[in-house]
């Protein structure tokens, strides 16, 4: 199946996607303010620039697109049909680099907790919210 969209369009759609300070990133961001937490934000110097970062705690949350970082949940949908080759190495990248940016900062002594986009629906904030909390309390 074609693309609907020209070159010019889909560049134009792919570059408004963002890769900070996402919708479902925002609402754990308040989340976490609203309990109390205070953190910074997508350190550099880290390996995988977590998006949360609770440094006296030596914590870590990162908050990942469904799509982008290949949940496989209903909110992630299907993969593209078109240039199936590209969107697999993507993924299978993206994963990849995920994996080993959780396990050089657990080497480094870091505890990581991934929240998902799905799971910060509104009928999931009140599971989520207890999840944080023993994260950063443990």
């Amino acid at each position: 199946m074609a693309d609907r969209l020209t070159r010019r369009e889909r560049s134009l759609l792919m570059s408004k996607i963002r890769g900070k300070d996402t919708q479902p990133e925002m609402k754990v961001r308040r989340l976490v303010h609203s309990l109390g937490f205070r953190y910074r934000l997508h350190v550099a110097s880290l390996p995988g620039s977590p998006d949360l970062v609770f440094a006296s705690r030596k914590k870590i949350i990162f908050v990942h697109g469904c799509f982008w970082h290949d949940h496989g949940c209903s909110v992630a949908g299907l993969a593209p049909q078109t240039n199936q080759p590209f969107w697999q190495a993507k993924f299978s990248a993206n994963r990849k680099r995920d994996q080993r940016a959780r396990r050089q900062l657990r080497r480094l002594g870091w505890r990581v907790l991934v929240v998902w986009e799905c799971q910060v629906r509104p009928r999931d904030l009140s599971r989520l919210q207890r999840r944080i909390i023993s994260f950063l309390e443990a």
